[in-house]
């Protein structure tokens, strides 16, 4: 006799939905029989640079070692990382991927009886490291598409152990400023912790978006998050990283895994940190891109959300799900976001000048269809 095992899965894990990735480039060449090499992926928010020459360098160097395990404690990486954000080797966490770092936060902070509060429109990996650990996560409403942080505020109770902010914020790109996030820190309770996701932070260098790494001194309830998938093209790698307090690292090592970092994704992260010339054509080739597809949804008589992530939000003015489907007949994967609460948006990752071509075209296309 077979049990329910829905029913007996944790009651939050029940309300979950599985969290769904970009459609793979194969996938969709397999569902519409279409050359996989004439498919355009813009959907998942990846590097369209491909990896830094160095990284991949550094990769091969490594490949002779596979039969080891890892660094488990990545001493190379988190000490080229203290470096650089000016913190204590103690302060560092590694995670397989930023999303890690999250998961480590609800698992050792979160329980059945506490909450997390974020907000609506936020990174759907939020709500899933919540509910998996029994916890209540309280969504706040957007404002203008974006975080409203006096009302994240006023959210918080006593049971409240987590606040999940992004800045910018996926799927939106929308973004809050130093005073903004300085005054949301002095109010928040000692005994809540402030994950502050920065996943795109480096695509925004020399904006009006504050430096998490600024504030760490100041709040010992901080935990910066960042990643290596985004600006340093390491995604398939999966390889992030959190600052904190050094009592709040020690507290998130004790529940992280043994060897969660591989040892190619140590090596490559460690030479990407150092290629500055990778980085920064990443963000000149983002900004470029970025002003590409502005002018095209413009010339389209299209609204979108400003954003300052490596991605753009374009509002459609209708359902986006039929115009989406024309788009991956077109060979174009594009990023729906109604799971998010935004059915008229189609979330677009910033590509090559190519690539953004093809998809404002295929675009047009699918719209004078009707």
């Amino acid at each position: 006799m077979s049990g329910n095992f829905l029913a007996l899965a944790q009651p939050g894990v029940q309300q979950l939905s599985p969290y769904v990735p970009g459609k793979p480039v194969d996938e969709l060449a397999r569902e519409l029989d279409l050359d996989p090499a004439k498919i355009v992926k813009l959907a998942s928010n990846e590097n369209p640079l491909g990896a830094s020459p160095k990284a991949l360098a550094a990769i091969r160097e490594e490949l002779a070692e596979l039969t080891r395990y890892p660094d488990g404690n990545g001493f190379a990486l988190k000490s080229l990382l203290a470096e650089q954000c000016r913190v204590e080797l103690s302060q560092v966490t590694l995670g397989n991927g930023s999303n890690d770092i999250l998961e480590l936060v609800a698992r050792a902070y979160l329980a059945p009886g506490l909450n997390a509060v974020f907000s609506e429109h936020a990174f759907a990996v939020y709500p899933i490291a919540t509910q998996a650990v029994g916890a209540q996560a309280k969504v706040v409403p957007a404002k203008d598409w974006g975080h409203d942080l006096p009302a994240m505020f006023a959210a918080i109770d006593a049971n409240t152990r987590v606040v999940f902010i992004a800045n910018p914020n996926n799927p939106t790109g929308t973004w809050f400023g130093a005073e903004a996030l300085d005054e949301f820190l002095q109010d928040v309770p000692e005994h809540v912790l402030v994950v502050l996701d920065e996943a795109y932070i480096e695509y925004a260098e020399g904006s009006d978006l504050p430096d998490g790494l600024d504030f760490l001194a100041a709040y010992p309830n901080l935990l910066v998050s960042r990643t290596f998938s985004k600006a340093y093209g390491l995604a398939s790698l999966r390889v992030g990283y959190g600052l904190s307090t050094p009592v709040v690292a020690d507290v998130l090592n004790r529940v992280r895994q043994p060897f969660n970092v591989n040892s190619l994704a140590l090596a490559a992260a460690c030479a990407a940190l150092k290629d500055e010339e990778y980085l920064a054509q990443s963000r000149q080739l983002n900004e470029s891109g970025m002003q590409q597809l502005q002018t095209g949804f413009r010339e389209l008589g299209l609204g979108w959300i400003e954003s300052k992530g490596n991605f753009i939000c374009v509002d459609l003015g209708q359902v986006a799900a039929p115009i989406f489907q024309g788009l991956l007949r077109e060979g174009v994967i594009v990023r729906p976001v109604a799971n998010y609460g935004m059915p008229n948006h189609l979330r677009v990752t910033i590509g090559l000048p190519a690539e953004n071509s093809r998809f404002l075209e295929a675009l047009r296309k699918v719209l004078a269809r009707g």
